[in-house]
Protein backbone atom coordinates (compact mmCIF):
# COMPACT_ATOMS: atom_id res chain seq x y z
CA UNK A 1 0.00 0.00 0.00
CA UNK A 2 1.03 3.32 -1.14
CA UNK A 3 -0.26 6.57 1.38
CA UNK A 4 0.35 10.10 1.05
CA UNK A 5 0.40 11.89 4.51
CA UNK A 6 0.10 15.59 4.61
CA UNK A 7 0.86 17.19 7.88
CA UNK A 8 -0.22 20.45 8.48
CA UNK A 9 0.86 23.53 11.16
CA UNK A 10 -1.83 22.78 13.07
CA UNK A 11 -1.48 21.86 16.73
CA UNK A 12 -1.04 18.47 17.32
CA UNK A 13 1.46 17.82 15.11
CA UNK A 14 2.00 14.53 17.23
CA UNK A 15 -0.78 13.03 15.39
CA UNK A 16 0.80 12.99 12.28
CA UNK A 17 4.13 11.90 13.49
CA UNK A 18 2.37 9.06 15.44
CA UNK A 19 0.34 8.06 12.19
CA UNK A 20 3.73 8.13 10.17
CA UNK A 21 5.23 5.35 12.78
CA UNK A 22 2.39 3.67 13.09
CA UNK A 23 2.21 3.12 8.67
CA UNK A 24 5.77 2.59 8.97
CA UNK A 25 5.33 -0.34 11.66
CA UNK A 26 2.71 -1.78 9.07
CA UNK A 27 4.92 -1.36 6.57
CA UNK A 28 3.07 0.90 4.27
CA UNK A 29 5.17 3.23 1.90
CA UNK A 30 4.52 6.72 3.37
CA UNK A 31 4.75 10.12 0.82
CA UNK A 32 5.24 12.66 3.35
CA UNK A 33 4.52 16.37 2.88
CA UNK A 34 5.32 18.81 5.92
CA UNK A 35 4.00 22.34 5.56
CA UNK A 36 6.36 24.96 6.39
CA UNK A 37 4.32 25.64 9.85
CA UNK A 38 3.91 21.96 10.83
CA UNK A 39 7.44 22.35 10.70
CA UNK A 40 7.80 25.09 13.29
CA UNK A 41 5.48 22.94 14.96
CA UNK A 42 7.13 19.83 14.98
CA UNK A 43 10.25 21.87 16.98
CA UNK A 44 7.69 23.67 19.42
CA UNK A 45 5.14 20.89 20.48
CA UNK A 46 7.47 18.05 20.58
CA UNK A 47 10.35 16.20 21.55
CA UNK A 48 11.04 15.02 17.89
CA UNK A 49 13.03 16.88 15.07
CA UNK A 50 12.22 17.61 11.52
CA UNK A 51 15.00 15.26 10.41
CA UNK A 52 14.16 12.69 12.52
CA UNK A 53 10.12 12.95 11.22
CA UNK A 54 10.98 13.23 7.79
CA UNK A 55 13.65 9.70 8.17
CA UNK A 56 9.81 8.26 9.11
CA UNK A 57 8.63 8.31 5.42
CA UNK A 58 9.34 6.43 2.57
CA UNK A 59 9.70 9.78 0.75
CA UNK A 60 9.23 13.88 1.47
CA UNK A 61 8.20 16.43 -0.87
CA UNK A 62 8.47 20.03 -0.58
CA UNK A 63 5.65 21.44 0.03
CA UNK A 64 5.99 24.02 -2.59
CA UNK A 65 7.23 21.17 -4.87
CA UNK A 66 3.98 21.41 -7.50
CA UNK A 67 6.59 19.42 -10.08
CA UNK A 68 6.52 16.89 -8.24
CA UNK A 69 5.53 13.00 -8.56
CA UNK A 70 2.35 13.19 -6.19
CA UNK A 71 1.30 16.72 -7.90
CA UNK A 72 -0.17 14.20 -10.25
CA UNK A 73 -3.08 12.45 -10.91
CA UNK A 74 -0.99 9.88 -12.53
CA UNK A 75 0.86 8.99 -9.64
CA UNK A 76 -0.51 5.46 -8.42
CA UNK A 77 -1.41 5.91 -4.47
CA UNK A 78 -3.61 4.31 -2.52
CA UNK A 79 -4.87 7.63 -0.86
CA UNK A 80 -4.06 10.37 1.33
CA UNK A 81 -4.24 11.14 5.16
CA UNK A 82 -4.29 14.56 6.16
CA UNK A 83 -3.53 14.95 9.61
CA UNK A 84 -3.66 17.48 11.51
CA UNK A 85 -5.55 19.80 9.12
CA UNK A 86 -5.70 22.91 9.32
CA UNK A 87 -8.78 25.27 8.43
CA UNK A 88 -6.89 26.92 5.83
CA UNK A 89 -6.16 23.73 4.12
CA UNK A 90 -10.01 22.51 4.44
CA UNK A 91 -10.90 25.65 2.79
CA UNK A 92 -8.28 24.94 -0.30
CA UNK A 93 -9.41 21.33 -0.26
CA UNK A 94 -13.43 22.16 -0.30
CA UNK A 95 -12.53 24.82 -3.21
CA UNK A 96 -9.82 22.88 -5.25
CA UNK A 97 -7.57 25.43 -4.38
CA UNK A 98 -4.76 23.18 -5.94
CA UNK A 99 -2.36 26.24 -4.68
CA UNK A 100 0.47 24.12 -2.72
CA UNK A 101 0.86 20.53 -2.93
CA UNK A 102 -0.87 19.63 0.10
CA UNK A 103 -4.07 20.99 -1.80
CA UNK A 104 -3.22 19.26 -5.23
CA UNK A 105 -2.44 15.56 -3.43
CA UNK A 106 -5.89 15.83 -1.96
CA UNK A 107 -7.92 17.40 -4.89
CA UNK A 108 -6.26 14.30 -7.25
CA UNK A 109 -7.79 12.09 -4.59
CA UNK A 110 -11.21 13.66 -4.70
CA UNK A 111 -11.35 13.67 -8.74
CA UNK A 112 -10.12 10.28 -9.11
CA UNK A 113 -11.89 8.79 -6.17
CA UNK A 114 -9.25 7.32 -4.00
CA UNK A 115 -9.57 7.73 -0.15
CA UNK A 116 -9.19 11.14 1.15
CA UNK A 117 -8.88 11.46 5.48
CA UNK A 118 -9.37 14.91 6.45
CA UNK A 119 -8.36 15.37 10.45
CA UNK A 120 -9.28 18.31 11.28
CA UNK A 121 -7.75 19.19 15.10
CA UNK A 122 -9.33 22.64 15.57
CA UNK A 123 -12.21 23.68 18.26
CA UNK A 124 -14.59 25.26 18.31
CA UNK A 125 -15.38 25.26 14.64
CA UNK A 126 -16.77 28.08 12.72
CA UNK A 127 -19.75 28.04 10.49
CA UNK A 128 -17.82 28.66 6.74
CA UNK A 129 -15.39 25.52 8.28
CA UNK A 130 -18.43 23.61 9.33
CA UNK A 131 -19.38 24.13 5.71
CA UNK A 132 -15.92 23.46 4.08
CA UNK A 133 -15.59 20.05 6.20
CA UNK A 134 -19.28 19.22 5.42
CA UNK A 135 -18.14 20.21 0.90
CA UNK A 136 -15.11 17.90 1.60
CA UNK A 137 -17.47 15.02 2.94
CA UNK A 138 -19.99 15.37 -0.39
CA UNK A 139 -17.34 15.83 -2.84
CA UNK A 140 -16.51 11.88 -0.84
CA UNK A 141 -13.75 12.39 1.33
CA UNK A 142 -13.87 11.89 4.83
CA UNK A 143 -13.83 13.91 8.06
CA UNK A 144 -12.22 12.45 10.92
CA UNK A 145 -12.10 14.93 13.95
CA UNK A 146 -8.85 14.27 16.10
CA UNK A 147 -11.61 13.52 18.58
CA UNK A 148 -9.93 10.43 20.42
CA UNK A 149 -12.53 7.95 22.30
CA UNK A 150 -12.55 6.94 25.88
CA UNK A 151 -14.27 3.55 25.84
CA UNK A 152 -10.44 1.91 26.03
CA UNK A 153 -9.75 4.07 29.09
CA UNK A 154 -6.21 5.45 28.16
CA UNK A 155 -4.18 5.21 30.83
CA UNK A 156 -1.34 7.50 29.08
CA UNK A 157 -1.47 10.36 26.36
CA UNK A 158 0.10 7.24 23.70
CA UNK A 159 -3.10 5.53 24.40
CA UNK A 160 -4.89 8.53 22.90
CA UNK A 161 -2.73 8.99 19.60
CA UNK A 162 -2.67 5.28 19.16
CA UNK A 163 -7.02 5.25 18.79
CA UNK A 164 -6.40 8.09 16.46
CA UNK A 165 -3.38 5.92 14.56
CA UNK A 166 -5.31 2.98 15.09
CA UNK A 167 -8.74 4.43 13.32
CA UNK A 168 -6.70 5.77 10.29
CA UNK A 169 -5.36 2.91 9.46
CA UNK A 170 -8.66 0.82 9.63
CA UNK A 171 -10.08 3.30 7.44
CA UNK A 172 -7.41 1.70 5.13
CA UNK A 173 -8.37 -1.95 5.75
CA UNK A 174 -4.54 -1.66 7.24
CA UNK A 175 -4.80 -4.68 10.18
CA UNK A 176 -3.75 -3.07 13.70
CA UNK A 177 -4.02 -3.47 17.21
CA UNK A 178 -3.67 0.07 18.37
CA UNK A 179 -6.44 0.50 20.74
CA UNK A 180 -9.12 -1.83 22.47
CA UNK A 181 -11.76 -2.26 20.51
CA UNK A 182 -15.49 -1.74 21.66
CA UNK A 183 -17.09 -5.36 22.60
Amino acid sequence: MKLIIAICGASGVVYGIELLKALKEAKVEAHLILSEWAEKLIEEETEYKVAGVKKLASKVYDYRGMAAAISSSSFIVDGMIVCPATVKTVSEIAHADSSNLISRAADNMLKTRKPLIVCIRETPLSGPCLENLAKIAQYGGIVMPLSPGFYHKPKKMQDLFDFISGKALDLFGIPNKKFKRWE
